[in-house]
């Protein structure tokens, strides 16, 4: 319901919308253009979003950039108006994994959160932010993917939980280290938003080939997608995700790799 009013979405995930319904934002055609700019080379994707596209309001227009930075950072901007007050929670899901192997157990994960939102057996949140000290979620120390990951909460095979970043929100902050031990790469995910969600392909099972005939089997790769949390258009205590008519959302999110 926005404003008193209320939208019927559409549904693909149990009872749910998942990844902006039946054919989300990457299942869309995006116009392209080159747009270079100080900080280095750079692509602008516009996508333009008609009034009721999969049940949501509001002809929504949305600019990505992507831009390749220092020589070892992918920065993406994200940017987006509306004619209507719509819902808007925009996120990069592209799989890691830093061992070009198939298998992201061995990766050594930060993640500068103490506490996550809960969720109910639909992994639709509760509204509870939940404290994660010292159990399986707990990323406050680097520690192997795999060390707790049958232990996460939820039955889900692995991880696949929205983290609240430590001072996230309120500008771009660091939110997770990853180390692959044995390559020594590295990478840094940083953020304006208030949350990542952290999800080790638990649902992959090897139907998508990649490079080389390589089949993508569970836990292949990992995503570390900054976002608001899942569903704040229904818990007034989150962070709000609605965006009105003569607004601009602007976003940040920079991965930037390197090797020890």
């Amino acid at each position: 319901m926005v404003d008193g009013k209320t939208y019927t979405l559409a549904i693909n995930n149990g009872e749910n919308t998942l990844h902006g319904g039946l054919k989300g934002f990457d299942k869309v055609v995006w116009s392209s253009e080159e747009d270079d700019s100080a900080d280095g080379p750079s692509v602008l994707f516009t996508y333009k979003s008609p009034d009721g596209e999969e049940g949501f309001p509001g002809n929504l227009t949305t600019k990505v950039r992507y831009t390749l930075t220092n020589g070892d950072e992918l920065r993406i901007d994200y940017e987006a108006t509306t004619d209507k007050a719509t819902p808007l929670n925009l996120t990069n899901h592209t799989y890691f994994n830093l061992a070009c192997s198939c298998d992201i157990q061995g990766h050594m994960v930060q993640i500068k959160s103490t506490k996550h939102t809960a969720t109910d057996a639909g992994q639709i949140p509760t509204g509870k932010i939940e404290d994660i000290t010292g159990g399986p979620m707990d990323f406050t120390v680097a520690k192997a993917i795999g060390r707790d990951l049958w232990k996460a909460p939820g039955g889900q095979r692995g991880y696949d939980h929205n983290f609240v970043i430590e001072g996230g929100g309120r500008g771009v902050v660091l939110a997770a280290r990853v180390l692959e031990p044995k390559s020594g790469r590295t990478m840094e995910v940083s953020t304006d938003q208030p949350a990542v969600q952290f999800y080790t392909g638990n649902n992959l099972d090897g139907t998508t080939v990649g490079k080389r005939g390589v089949a993508y089997t569970m836990h292949a790769g990992f995503c570390l997608e900054t976002q608001h949390y899942p569903d704040s258009i229904n818990h007034p205590d989150f962070p709000s995700t609605l965006l009105r008519p003569g607004e601009t959302f602007h976003s940040t999110t920079i991965y930037r790799f390197a090797t020890k």
